[in-house]
């Protein structure tokens, strides 16, 4: 069922953020490569996160992630090194998303990888056992998840591993992130030289860890600030020294007007400041942050030139050109070129009750629901539910600040 989301004029809120599925997904695949796994405090509520421990404790050897590619590609590299057989598979849009270079990467380490349908993508039979390990390259350019599988296996390799990463590398906070968790649940990733990541064999002593709030997360808060008359709305549970990429968010949206300042329990955040009129930044490492500035900007007409958007491409769906085909729906006529979106003012025809698809994709639905802002009559959302992925609480929470939904 679609929703029509009406926006306030003044947001005043405080909001306790989701757990960041990021760091809870990782946390996770970490504890199950523990023989002495610690407990994990505030995991993630997120479908995405649900559905990789429902797989990790189930036992099963038939493993459906649906629409979950973190999932996918972590475990696709746990499941090599467990002894045993299985089936790992997903929805059909997942069928669609590439995993050749990690389960062929993997095949080379000594698992044990096959294709069941279309090769290079799910499904894959799996059969589980100790890897040799050694040296390897993959390319840089698709996926940090495939990067974090690796990483995060590696150290339980016979060889341990040592990692070439060729070409230009997406994403690299991810990357960062993955590390720093194995690090302090005791094990060292050594940087060689850029590009070149080594892990001797060795075996983790997980702690106690409380994961923090999800900043991605944070950025649709960021958009809802820039496009209020009046905005103050507290963040709970951001952490200044964050190691997510997407704490980014902060410096980006103060060319949006957007101030933050850290208080005892969180950010908080203030709209009303001067805004730029054009906008240059490579997406390269904070790619989830793009729908969400590509459709803030048009809402504040701000003219823009976003690169470094390739990895949008093999997402839930192709992320760059559900943003075009639904922005053309409110009027917006964006250009892309490669893996570059610009808007240089143009405008179309839009449509008279416009009606934004989501494909299946949470960021789609987040990123479009402050265009309430723009639409006194409100926007209307479809399939709704979809936030659910990594914000279940998003409709709740903006009802809090003073949308009304019909």
């Amino acid at each position: 069922m679609n929703r029509i989301v009406t926006a306030p004029n003044k947001v005043a809120a405080r909001i306790s953020l989701p757990a960041s599925k990021s760091i809870s997904n990782r946390a996770l695949i970490i504890n199950a490569l523990s023989a002495s796994p610690a407990p994990i405090e505030n995991l993630s509520e997120s479908d995405d996160t649900q559905t990789l421990l429902q797989a990790l404790s189930s036992g099963q050897r038939y493993v459906n992630i649906g629409a979950a590619g973190t999932a996918m590609r972590f475990l696709t590299a746990y499941l090599a090194m467990q002894e045993g057989e299985w089936i790992l598979t997903g929805s059909e849009r997942m069928k669609e998303r590439p995993i050749a270079l990690l389960a062929d990467t993997l095949n080379k380490l000594g698992a044990q990888i096959g294709y069941l349908e279309e090769k290079g993508y799910p499904p894959l039979r799996i059969v589980g056992r100790e890897m040799e390990g050694g040296e390897a390259s993959i390319s840089g350019g698709v996926s940090s998840q495939y990067i974090s599988a690796l990483l995060m296996t590696g150290p339980l390799m016979r060889r341990g591993l040592r990692l070439k990463l060729r070409g230009q590398i997406v994403s690299q906070p991810y990357i960062r992130l993955t590390s720093e968790l194995m690090r302090m649940q005791g094990v060292r990733v050594e940087t060689e030289k850029p590009g070149l990541l080594s892990i001797a064999p060795q075996k983790y002593s997980p702690t106690a860890f409380r994961v923090e709030s999800d900043w991605s997360a944070a950025s649709y808060w960021y958009a809802i600030a820039s496009l209020a008359d009046e905005a103050t709305i507290e963040l709970a549970g951001l952490c200044a020294d964050s190691w997510q990429g997407d704490a980014a968010v902060l410096d980006i949206y103060e060319r949006l007007g957007v101030r933050s300042r850290f208080g005892d329990e969180g950010l908080v955040i203030c709209g009303g400041g001067r805004v730029v009129e054009r906008m240059e930044y490579d997406f390269c490492d904070v790619p989830d942050l793009a729908q969400t500035l590509v459709a803030n900007c048009c809402f504040l007409g701000v003219r823009f030139r976003f690169g470094g958007l390739q990895s949008l491409r093999i997402k839930e769906t192709d992320r760059l050109e559900a943003l075009r085909s639904e922005l053309a729906k409110l009027g917006y006529s964006i250009r892309l070129e490669g893996s570059t979106l610009e808007w240089n003012g143009d405008r179309c025809e839009p449509e008279p009750s416009p009606v934004i698809e989501t494909y299946n994709d949470h960021r789609m639905a987040m990123a479009f629901a402050p265009a309430a802002f723009i639409r006194p009559e409100g926007i209307e959302i479809a399939e709704p539910e979809v936030v659910s992925k990594s914000y279940p609480a998003f409709w709740n929470d903006l009802a809090l600040a003073g949308f009304s939904f019909d």
